[in-house]
C-alpha cells in the first residue's frame, strides 16, 4: 500500500517542482533593484551621451528607488566602455547607455579587436531619442540648397573638399553615402573633433561636412554657415525649416544619430522589462523631453524588439558603404 502511494505522489512533487520552477526567477527579481546601478557612459564627462544619460538617470533613479551612478569610461569611440558593459554580469546592476556607432558601425571597423558582439554580448532594452545630422557649408557659400551644392562642386571640378571628425565616424560615412548618391567627389580632411570642423567650415578651409545639430545651429543663426538639410527621413522636430534631404532628390537618404540603453546579454528578461516601462516613462515625462530638445533630439521609446531591428537594419546598411571605402580600423 505505501508502495503505490509512492508511485502517486511522485507525478504530484515533480508537477509541483515544474511550477515552483516557473515562479520562482519572477520572485526572485521581484525585489531588484536592492543596491546602486552603474550606468556605463562609452564618451567623457560633458558630451551629449553623457549629458543625456545624466537627464534621465535622475528621474529613473526616483522610479526604481535605488541610486544610479554614471560611469564614463571613454575611448576607442565608444567601444571601450560597450566592451566593459557587454562583458559584466548580467544582473541587472550594469546599464549602457550609448550612441549607434558602437553598436552598428564599430563591428566592421574593428573585426579583430573589438572584442564584443553587440547582438550576442548585449541586450537593447530601450531606444532614447533620435537627432538628425546637418549638411553645413560656410556662409559665404552662394549655395541655398542641396542641388544648389552639387552643382557647385560639379562646376569645380570635384575640387573641393570636406570635413569630419576622423574616418569611421558618422559625419564621414554619411558624407561618402553622399557623394555616391550624388555622383560628385570632394576630398576627406579629417578633424580632432566638431568644434574643429566647424571652425574650418566657418573659415572656408573646408566646403562642407555633416555635422551634430548642437554646434552647427548657434553657427547659423549669425549667417557663419549655412543648414542645407538634415538627414532624417521626415522634418526633424529639433529643427523646423530646415528641408530634409530626401525632399530634395535623395528620398533614402538617412543619416541619424540615436541613444539607447542596453544591458549585457542574459539578464533576466523581468528586469528588462521593468527598465523598458519606467525608461518609457520618463523619456515622455516633460522635463525629460525639454532637455532632450535642447540637445536636439526627439523622444522616441522603443521596445527591446524595435531597438534590435534597428541594429540589425543599420549594421547591414552601413556595412556596405564601409566595404565600398575598404576602411578598417583594426
Amino acid at each position: 500500500m505505501t508502495h503505490t502511494r509512492k508511485l502517486r505522489v511522485g507525478p504530484l512533487l515533480r508537477g509541483l517542482c515544474l511550477s515552483l520552477a516557473a515562479v520562482l526567477p519572477a520572485a526572485a527579481h521581484a525585489d531588484w533593484p536592492e543596491r546602486p546601478i552603474h550606468l556605463v557612459v562609452p564618451f567623457p564627462p560633458g558630451s551629449s551621451p553623457d549629458i543625456l544619460a545624466r537627464t534621465i538617470s535622475e528621474p529613473l533613479s526616483q522610479a526604481l528607488g535605488q541610486p544610479i551612478v554614471v560611469d564614463n569610461k571613454p575611448g576607442a569611440g565608444g567601444n571601450i566602455g560597450t566592451r566593459v558593459v557587454a562583458q559584466a554580469k548580467p544582473d541587472g546592476y550594469t546599464l549602457l547607455y550609448t550612441i549607434n556607432g558602437p553598436l552598428v558601425t564599430a563591428p566592421t571597423l574593428y573585426k579583430k579587436t573589438l572584442g564584443y558582439d553587440p547582438l550576442k554580448d548585449l541586450a537593447p532594452v530601450s531606444l532614447v531619442g533620435t537627432s538628425p545630422n546637418v549638411l553645413v557649408v560656410p556662409g559665404s557659400l552662394k549655395v541655398d540648397n542641396v542641388q544648389d551644392f552639387v552643382k557647385l562642386v560639379k562646376g569645380r571640378g570635384n575640387s573641393l573638399n570636406y570635413g569630419s571628425v576622423g574616418a569611421g565616424s558618422s559625419a564621414h560615412l554619411a558624407m561618402e553615402m553622399f557623394k555616391e548618391s550624388a555622383g560628385v567627389d570632394l576630398a576627406h580632411i579629417p578633424y580632432s573633433g566638431f568644434p574643429q570642423v566647424i571652425t574650418a567650415i566657418i573659415s572656408g578651409d573646408v566646403q562642407a561636412g555633416f555635422m551634430v545639430p548642437a554646434i552647427a545651429v548657434p553657427q547659423s543663426r549669425d549667417g557663419k554657415v549655412k543648414l542645407l538639410a538634415v538627414t532624417s527621413l521626415q522634418p526633424s522636430e529639433a529643427l523646423p525649416g530646415v528641408p530634409t534631404m530626401a525632399s530634395q532628390g535623395y528620398p533614402d537618404f538617412e543619416a541619424i544619430s540615436w541613444n539607447a540603453v542596453l544591458v549585457p546579454a542574459g539578464t533576466p528578461t523581468p528586469i528588462i522589462e521593468r527598465l523598458n516601462s519606467e525608461l518609457a516613462r520618463v523619456i515622455n515625462s516633460d522635463a525629460v523631453r525639454k532637455q532632450l530638445a535642447l540637445q536636439y533630439f526627439t523622444p522616441a521609446p522603443s521596445t527591446p524588439e524595435a531597438l534590435t531591428a534597428r541594429i540589425k537594419s543599420e549594421t547591414a546598411r552601413w556595412d556596405q558603404v564601409i566595404d565600398k571605402l575598404k576602411l578598417s580600423l583594426d
